[in-house]
């Protein structure tokens, strides 16, 4: 238990954190005042970058750093391959989805990505302590950018084939994140992402035993129990999403905040209907009938993305969670609605106690 400990406080100290307990870089649920308030609470703030142009990543940046000294990472996804287009399949899709939400016009899968170079290169200028990949690793030059100014890479990994992979492309810190994780899967391989569903508890003592890197626990980790036993298993610190989600500063629809509560491990599942890539959501009315055999199959990211866009926006205004896309873990039942500094120093008190 105090090597255990000992290994956690090196991490926090290496890092320049009070809490070894980082944000989950969650696009879409990270407003910077969920950020500053996590590392107000000595842990590390988090910035999803997936959906935001270069200038918006500068301006999260500096609103963070314009409040709190405290660390941050920023993180976008590794892009896969172009998708292949099926344009009968997105048809069928448009239909599906028309029940559920307004009509999805054609054009909608034409709409604009961010640029990923240009991402990378903002991320790199923004000049955070660390900066996070999912979905694949970094390529060289940005790799060695990231190097060249004192940036840290933590990779996402979800196996122990991903997590050698990443070690080898010049990762400083593993994420090992296992599938009871909230919102997007991280796997490599888009296709192979429902087959490769390992839990944290199997995965993580597999990653640190295969690799020298410090790796740091992901996925249904709510409270101090589940701290311990990563922490206990050879991790140097969490990572946590959904158990911040319910904190004022997160600021995600009162209706997904209200049904986290009441979300068992079995309310929850793996579904690719709202964005092509295969993600952990509440187990809503769209997403069950997503999943029926007669139900397209969903388009690849991020055509599905695209064509989902209007259902979800609709839902969101008018407060609708059935339709909504909520992401949640497994452990979403745990989550509280205290401040999220609030969240992160108990969190790392009772993991010492408990540890002591």
């Amino acid at each position: 238990m105090t090597q255990a400990l000992n290994r956690a406080r090196s991490f926090a100290k290496r890092f320049d954190l009070d809490a070894p307990i980082l944000m989950a870089p969650m696009a879409g649920a990270c407003p910077p005042a969920l950020a500053v308030a996590v590392a107000n609470g000595g842990g590390m703030g988090a910035c999803g970058a997936l959906l935001m142009e270069p200038d918006a990543i500068m301006d999260w940046a500096q609103q963070v750093r314009n409040a709190t000294n405290g660390a941050f990472q920023l993180n976008t996804w590794i892009p896969d391959n172009p998708p292949h287009r099926d344009i009968a399949q997105e048809d069928a899709m448009r239909a599906f989805l028309s029940g559920f939400g307004p009509a999805v016009p054609k054009e909608a899968v034409d709409a604009r990505t961010p640029d990923f170079s240009a991402q990378c290169r903002a991320m790199i200028k923004a000049g955070p302590a660390v900066i996070s990949s999912i979905m694949g690793v970094y390529p060289p030059d940005i790799v060695a950018l990231m190097k060249q100014r004192g940036i840290k890479w933590f990779a996402t990994v979800t196996s122990v084939t991903e997590a050698r992979a990443a070690q080898e492309a010049g990762a400083d810190v593993l994420v090992a994140q296992g599938s009871e994780a909230g919102g997007h899967r991280g796997s490599f391989t888009p296709g192979t992402a429902a087959e490769n569903m390992t839990g944290l508890f199997s995965l993580l003592p597999l990653i640190v035993d295969a690799t020298d890197l410090p790796v740091v626990a992901a996925g249904g980790i709510a409270d101090a129990r589940h701290i311990c036993a990563a922490l206990m298993l050879g991790a140097s610190a969490v990572q946590i999403g959904t158990a911040l989600l319910r904190a004022p500063e997160a600021g995600i629809p009162a209706v997904w905040a209200d049904a986290l509560p009441n979300a068992l491990p079995e309310n929850t599942a793996p579904t690719r209907a709202f964005s092509g890539r295969l993600g952990r959501a509440l187990r809503t009315e769209y997403v069950v009938a997503a999943a029926h055999p007669d139900a397209p199959e969903p388009a690849p990211y991020p055509i599905q993305r695209h064509l989902t866009g209007p259902m979800r926006s609709a839902a969101t205004a008018a407060g609708d969670l059935e339709y909504m896309q909520a992401w949640a873990g497994q452990s979403a039942s745990l989550a509280t609605n205290a401040p999220a500094a609030q969240i992160v120093q108990s969190l790392w008190q009772e993991t010492q106690d408990i540890l002591s």
